[in-house]
């Protein structure tokens, strides 16, 4: 398995305000011994819904030069514009940055694109709209399933997050879900840390098996049990040995990406370099 570090990681990025440019994450990230890094597509940026051919050729020549790999592609868009909205127009959009974003990775040479699902209600944002469950599951099935024959052309993978938007709840709901679609293009993008408030990581790895995408990786203190329980890695209750153990039994070798924000860090200013030696002890290297 690969390590790579999510952009979000980088100080100042949630706030809008980078500290550094991409090219300067990339150094970073290198630097402090990943061998990817994970982009997210933004309002505004370097990289944006409205990036030009010219504009990702530049971003993909900068990760050659850096010698580092473009491992996936994020957005936190899809909080904003949902697909279960029940809004006509906000999903629609919703639709268009999940196509766009399969274009975009296509490009820069990423296989997976992280997609939130839709929500129930938002945890972080109290104004939001509260979807009935029934509705959210119906309205994400068909908007996926309008979203698959773009992913299928470029060869480009949509990865399912299980996130806390209260949906799609179990493994068992997710992989059934996934299954109703039925395409080698869409499945999991498993967040190890996002499972622990209701559940084991472990389990839902062996449930999900092959369809797992990509993982990404975090901390959790189950004692808190808010936002506020996400911590460095290795200080929490994630069971590390058998998060491997059953990445192993599904015979996934992929990237694992870790999506460690600043503010819950207990050290932000040295990030990077602690979540990749924990990595390195999480992988036994």
């Amino acid at each position: 398995m690969k390590k790579s570090i999510n952009y979000w990681s980088f100080a100042g990025v949630l706030a809008g305000k980078p500290e550094l440019d991409l090219r300067g994450c990339m150094e970073k990230a290198k630097e402090a011994g990943f061998e990817g890094v994970e982009l997210a597509v933004a309002e505004a940026g370097e990289l944006t819904l409205n990036s030009s051919k010219e504009e990702i050729k530049k971003i993909t020549q900068t990760a050659r030069d850096v010698e580092i790999e473009l491992s996936s592609l994020a957005t936190g868009l899809l909080w904003d514009y949902s697909l279960t909205s029940s809004n006509d127009k906000t999903r629609e959009k919703a639709k268009d940055i999940v196509r766009r974003m399969l274009e975009l990775a296509f490009y820069l040479g990423a296989d997976t694109v992280l997609v939130i699902p839709g929500t129930v209600d938002v945890f972080f944002k109290p104004d939001a709209e509260v979807v009935p469950y029934d509705l959210a599951y119906e309205r994400s099935l068909e908007a996926l399933k309008e979203c698959v024959p773009t992913a299928e052309r470029y060869k480009v993978s949509i990865g399912i997050e299980n996130v806390w938007n209260k949906f799609l709840l179990s493994p068992l709901e997710l992989r059934d879900f996934i299954d109703k679609i039925g395409s080698p293009y869409l499945g999991a993008y498993f967040d190890v840390g996002n499972s622990l408030l209701t559940g084991y990581p472990e389990h839902w790895i062996r449930v999900l098996g092959k369809r797992i995408k990509k993982v990404h990786i975090k901390d959790f203190k189950t004692a808190v049990g808010n936002v506020n329980g996400f911590v460095d890695l290795l200080e929490g209750d994630v069971n590390w040995a058998e998060v491997m153990k059953a990445l192993e039994e599904i015979g996934y070798d992929g990237w694992l990406t870790a999506e460690i924000l600043p503010p819950y860090s207990q050290h932000p200013e040295a990030l990077l370099y602690n979540t990749s030696k924990s990595m390195d002890f999480i992988l036994g290297r």
